[in-house]
């Protein structure tokens, strides 16, 4: 469209909220509706982990960081370990249109990688206005559409976005989990190495996937453990069958409270009578919570970004962490035997529990970060460590060592 004299780009995208609001912008990455649950992340790194992190499936994620596409796209900062999930993170939000990457570990335009993967992409929003927005009026739901006709049904897109039933109630984490045990070897990467292969086998870990991240994965390879997957319904006979020396509990999509019912809290309670040591992050700290006799809540606004406060009581520091999650244990609904060991330090949700006088704890947060700080990968090692005295081994340092960091 011309203009006195100027160009106007036509409308390719729309995003429309739940209360109808209607919201302008050019489509990038793959074409279709897709409804979903708006977040923000404040990462301004690693969008393509963002994007690969099966926890975001049904949502859609609203980049405040202007610039996306920097370093292009690759095969090796995917996150998910189930490449044919069909729940993955519905579409993406940006400021501007996607850069052009300018990077050495670039192997494609994230254009192009995001029409690979199905990932819808509206460009040209106030991602500012979009954050205050969900900031006041807490997650909505909505409908993005990218249609280059620039032809769109504006009722028909409103009903789809207010008729989303939303995450509450949804179990997700059957959806991108693997289908069948697997063993895991790859171990962190390397500054112009890449990444490693283990062959050190000197405990056994299962880790239970419900949404696993795959550098969860390669962290814990990387203690010298022997790694084996399994599917998000495996029983507590299922995994105590592989003879584990200990037990991990992955974070993952959806609401805790529907994954917990259909099948997750019977297997952990079962789990946590075999006195194995257990470890469980983001969802699988909120199902251990649920296990033990807690509650979970959806929040207003959820916590995602490489950037939050984290107190840990049980070394009274502050560390940084990378968060993703729009439900939460609710603190005070701890059972007595159940102690919190981590809170937020932007608005005091439980972050973290223990088990008195069992080797069992968890965090909400991401300590594996990909992206986001290492500050937490000593929690790795304290798992590690339980497993490490139950078999009579010597511990190793938990203290926050500098590790090699992707470029």
């Amino acid at each position: 469209m011309t203009t006195n004299g100027w160009t106007e780009k036509k409308t390719t995208a729309i995003l429309v909220l739940a209360d109808g609001t209607v919201i302008e912008g050019y489509g990038a990455g793959s074409t279709g509706v897709k409804q979903a649950e708006i977040c923000f992340n404040t990462a301004i790194t690693g969008y393509q982990e963002i994007m690969t992190d099966p926890s975001y499936a049904g949502q859609i994620v609203a980049f405040t960081f202007p610039h996306i596409g920097n370093v292009g796209a690759n095969s090796h900062d995917i996150e998910t370990l189930n490449m044919d999930a069909k729940s993955r993170i519905a579409g993406a939000v940006f400021r501007a249109d996607i850069t052009e990457p300018s990077n050495f570990r670039s192997m494609q335009h994230l254009d192009e990688w995001m029409k690979s993967r199905d990932i819808i992409a509206i460009t040209g929003i106030d991602t500012r206005a979009l954050t205050t927005l969900i900031r006041e009026k807490g997650l909505v739901n909505a409908v993005i559409s990218h249609d280059p006709s620039g032809e769109f049904d504006l009722e028909v897109l409103k009903q789809l976005a207010s008729q989303w039933p939303g995450l509450v109630g949804a179990d997700l984490a059957k959806e991108v989990t693997i289908e069948k045990l697997s063993d895991w070897t790859q171990s962190p990467w390397v500054w112009d190495e890449g990444y490693g292969n283990s062959s050190t086998e000197d405990f056994h870990i299962v880790a239970i996937d419900y949404g696993i991240k795959q550098n969860i994965l390669r962290l814990l390879a990387g203690l010298g453990a022997k790694v084996t997957v399994m599917p998000a319904k495996a029983t507590a006979k299922d995994v105590l069958a592989q003879k584990p020396d200990g037990i991990f509990l992955s974070n993952g999509p959806g609401d805790p409270a529907a994954t917990g019912n259909a099948y997750a809290i019977k297997t952990i309670r079962g789990l946590l009578d075999s006195g194995i040591p257990m470890f469980g992050i983001c969802l699988g700290h909120q199902m251990l919570g649920l296990a033990l006799g807690a509650q979970t809540v959806k929040m207003h606004q959820g916590h995602h970004g490489a950037n939050h406060p984290v107190k840990d009581f049980t070394t009274d520091k502050v560390e940084i962490v990378s968060m993703n999650h729009g439900f939460a244990v609710e603190g005070k609904s701890l059972p007595d035997g159940v102690k919190e060991t981590h809170i937020s330090l932007f608005d005091g949700s439980n972050c973290g529990l223990a088990v008195d006088g069992k080797p069992v704890f968890s965090v909400q947060h991401h300590p594996e970060a990909s992206p986001g700080p290492q500050d937490s990968h000593y929690l790795f090692r304290r798992f590690a460590n339980l497993i490490r005295s139950r078999k009579d081994m010597e511990p190793i340092a938990e203290r926050v060592e500098p590790t090699n960091v992707e470029g």
